[in-house]
């Protein structure tokens, strides 16, 4: 189920840096290097095959934007901020 505007709000108070742009929960991470960055996608990876739920992606050198949006529902939903919050715990692991 699409979350509603006031819902989806609510989930971004707790969900660090994440923002919706064009309908989609957005964030960019920055890393120290491409290897760092690369292992944070692959941990996603991972995480998010589990899960059967996938981002859409972009890497440039130390930088991955990430964007999800739950296709089949047409909206942003709670696997999408189940996957946002599973990301950013990922991305804190990581040593800068």
């Amino acid at each position: 189920m699409i979350l509603s505007n006031k819902q989806l709000n609510e989930y971004l108070e707790d969900l660090n840096g994440w923002s919706v742009v064009n309908e989609k929960l957005s964030k960019t991470f920055k890393f120290s290097n491409f290897i760092q960055a690369f292992g944070f996608m692959t941990q996603v990876a991972i995480t998010s095959e589990a899960m059967d739920h996938h981002p859409e992606w972009s890497n440039v050198y130390n930088r991955v934007e990430i964007n999800l949006v739950t296709h089949s529902e047409g909206g942003i939903t709670k696997l999408d901020i189940e996957l946002a919050m599973k990301v950013d715990s990922i991305s804190s692991s990581i040593k800068p």
